[in-house]
Order: C-alpha cells, then structure tokens, then sequence
C-alpha cells in the first residue's frame, strides 16, 4: 500500500511505542455543572426543573425541529430501510422518539388526549418490556407502513399535544411532568446521533456509496497534526459521578469515592495515521494482541481495518457522511470497537483507561468539543500545541474505557418502565466517554456514561491511550 503522510506521526523508532510522558499535573478546578438528575429526587430539585418551564419548552421545540432537520437530506426511501439490526432505518427514530411523548407524558397527563394509532405502540417501541410487544429490532426496516408522511403527521400531532401541556400550565403545576420532559428531550438527542450513524452504516452498505450531504471544504490540520504527550494525575481517594443542578441520567450516580493510582492520558486521541501503522505492522494478523474473544471476531468478521474503511488502488479510503473518502490521517480514528481499541493499546505498548480515570482528568475542562454543533459530522485533527492540557476531551470520538458497564454503589433504577432506560443493560457491555461529533451540542458532560458491546463499532468511537506513572 503507497502512502503520503500528511501529518506528524508520533510512533517511535520501533513502529510500536506511542509518545513521550509528561509530568505536568492537568489538575484544576472542577467545571461548572450544566445540566438534573433524570427524576429529582427532592423538593428543591423539582423547585430548579419548575422554574426553568419556559427554557425547556424552548428546548423541547428546538429539540424536536432538530430531527427533523437531520432527516432533511434522506429520501422517503432512505428513511424506511436498516443495514444491519443495530441500525434502525431514519423513519423509526422519527417515531420512536415521537412515541417516547406519547406513551410516557401525553397518555398519562393530558386530559382528553387523543392517541394518534393504537398499533404504533406495538410498531416503535424500542426495549421497554412493560409497554407490551413490540417489532423485532432487526426487522425494523420491513415497516413499509406506516409512511413517512405518517411519521411526521405523527410527529406534528404530538407536538401539537406537547404545546398544550405548557399553554394550559399542567407542566408549571407537576415538577416531575418538567423531568420527564427534560428526560424526553435527552432522549430524542441520543437518537438524533443514532439517526446520524444509522444513516452512515445504510450508505456505507450501498454500492454507489451515496453522501448525506456535498462535502464541504476540508478543515487543515492545524498546524499538520499533534504530538502525542502524556500529561500526568496525580493518585488518592477521588469523588465520581453526577453531583449538581441539571440533568443527569440515573446511571451517573450516585456519586461516590473510588481509588486512583498515578496515572498518565495522552494529550490527544489516536490518529488515522498511527491506525494505519498498526495496520501495516500486522495488528490484525497477531493473535497475542487480542482478547480471546476479539481474535474469534477478527477471524470470523475477517476485520483488516476499522469499519467504513476500504483499499482503492493501494489507498485507504473511508466512508464517510460526506461519501467516499481518502481517509484524514491526522484525524482521530473511528468506528473501531472495543477489542480493537484494546488490542492498539497492547501493540503501542500502553492501555486504555478506566472511566474513572477519565474523568478525574477531565475536570476543569469546557464541555466544548467537536460536536454536531460544529457541522463537521466527522473527527477532525487534534489542535497541533497542547501546552501540557489534554485536547479533544468532549466531541470528536467516544473514547473506549477499560471500564466495564456496571452500577454504582447505591444505584437504584427507577420504578416502572422508565427504570427500563439504563440498568438493566449493565453487563457485558464497556464505558465510553467525552461524546462525538454527532453528539448535539449540551447533551455532553463529564459524568455521561455512554455503553456499548465490546464488537460494536458502527458509533463514532475512537480512543485515547493511558499508562501507570508508577
């Protein structure tokens, strides 16, 4: 394979060693809390969500144009089918999201409300057990019917319901009617970046490779790419999870004491480029760099390279919302799972690190990044000075933690179908941080636990390395 490199690469004289360390401290005061937690658990917080009504009516419309927005671009037709059962064709989010309201806040709390059709509750509920049958997951995309157009008459007569919980001051008189509203416009954001990687698998599937969008014109590489330095924490007793005003999903609580040992976080994620040098270096060809069970999928999946990415005449290519192209290798490598993340950390010589670690280093940081509100829909290169910080911390890629998806002490999921949403997913699945490129803006924060199986890579997920100080 020919190749050009475009930007620093930051391997040693082996091919295998990634960066130099640092012993500045990245320690500094704790970041401004932004956003309650997912059902306030006393009169005060029910005081805050009460009070804010206007804002979140705003935010609800905003929230709610968004995802129709996002679909703009897509045909009916590209709205209807999924590539793979993780994927869900664009239609469903529409509805599901739609059916969200409905089912948890509409039925319940307006009077005289008016269900739009009976047999959407079987059609576009995603997981919730106690809300009955449902479609398959997988088979999602053979739902021809209902329409497009009927989605989003769906969606106008639901927002039309919503606007009248406000106009007749029901949500100023129930706090909790404001949190599960809050919860409503959390979860359609989460939906508003599956539609997004959704839609990428489906076009990544196709032959014609379509684009979502015309590419617009390529950000430079600031500076031709960053050095990889590691910045140094500092160990002891550390407080985590979720303590503040705002939203919080229930799994980033409570908040609690965990040990750190000294510790050092690469200044910035992992690049395209260095991705490539594994490849060459026959990453995906040495079993002693895997799991057990992430050799069994390379060789069954007969992975060579990260998801989306594919050789043209002896060059990388990688799909992207924007079509085919040539893969960035100063930007942070994606759609790589968490036996992948894992077995790079092994070949460079360092490891991935643990949720905990990640956020500790990331206090006093802006939750700022490289998120939807950007536009880019893609990674983009690392800022080419660190001046001893840690860059690309929220936005750009999910980092992959060697953290295992698990319940604080102390946690207790909600009663009823809303205690559905997190908990009992906690098993066999790993941690991610710091958010995407298609993560909305003010979804983000430092305490967000996002979780995937150790083989899924069709998300924006990426990584950055770690290492002991000791």
């Amino acid at each position: 394979m020919r190749r050009t490199i475009s930007c620093n690469r930051s391997l040693s004289a082996t091919g295998s060693k990634l960066g130099s360390s640092s012993p500045a401290s990245a320690a500094t005061p704790d970041s401004e809390a932004l956003v309650l937690s997912t059902l306030p658990a006393d009169a005060a917080a029910q005081t805050e969500a009460n009070s804010h009504v206007p804002g979140l009516q705003a935010r609800l419309l905003s929230s709610r144009r968004l995802s129709l927005a996002l679909a703009a671009p897509l045909s009916d037709e590209d709205q209807t089918v999924q590539p793979m059962d993780d994927a869900s064709p664009t239609k469903w989010h529409l509805a599901h999201t739609t059916w969200f309201y409905e089912s948890f806040i509409l039925k319940p709390n307006l009077p005289d409300y008016r269900e739009f059709s009976a047999d959407f509750e079987y059609c576009f509920n995603s997981y919730y057990e106690s809300k009955g049958e449902r479609q398959p997951r997988g088979r999602r995309g053979l739902l021809t019917r209902p329409s497009a157009p009927e989605v989003r008459d769906y969606r106008a007569h639901v927002d039309a319901a919503l606007a009248r919980l406000f106009t007749q001051g029901i949500v100023g008189e129930r706090p909790d009617l404001a949190s599960m509203i809050e919860l409503g416009i959390n979860h359609e954001q989460q939906h508003q970046e599956l539609l997004l990687t959704d839609v990428l698998s489906l076009f990544a599937a196709q032959p014609l490779r379509p684009a979502y969008r015309a590419p617009l014109p390529k950000v430079e590489s600031r500076g031709g790419g960053a050095d990889i330095e590691y910045i140094g924490f500092d160990g002891g007793i550390r407080a985590i999870g979720f303590d503040g005003a705002g939203f919080a999903y229930d799994n980033e609580g409570p908040r609690h004491e965990v040990l750190l040992y000294p510790y050092r976080l690469a200044s910035r994620c992992v690049t395209n480029g260095e991705w490539l040098a594994f490849i060459e270096a026959g990453g995906y060809r040495d079993p002693l760099l895997w799991l057990a069970d992430g050799w069994a999928t390379v060789k069954t999946q007969g992975w060579n390279a990260p998801l989306y990415w594919e050789e043209r005449d002896g060059l990388w290519h990688q799909m992207t919302l924007e079509g085919l192209l040539p893969v960035d290798e100063c930007a942070p490598v994606t759609q790589v799972s968490y036996y992948e993340a894992n077995a790079f950390a092994a070949w460079a010589g360092k490891r991935l690190p643990t949720e905990f670690e990640w956020e500790v280093a990331s206090a006093g940081y802006p939750l700022a990044g490289n998120d939807l509100g950007t536009n880019a829909l893609r990674p983009r290169p690392a800022p080419a000075v660190h001046d001893g910080r840690l860059s690309q911390m929220f936005g750009d890629v999910w980092e992959w933690t060697s953290s295992a998806y698990l319940p604080y002490p102390g946690y207790r999921p909600a009663p009823g179908a809303v205690g559905e949403y997190n908990g009992k997913f906690m098993v066999s699945q790993n941690v991610l941080r710091g958010g995407s490129c298609a993560t909305p803006p003010g979804h983000i924060r430092a305490t967000y636990r996002n979780f995937f199986y150790p083989y899924q890579r069709w998300q924006f997920t990426g990584l950055r390395l770690a290492e002991d100080a000791a």
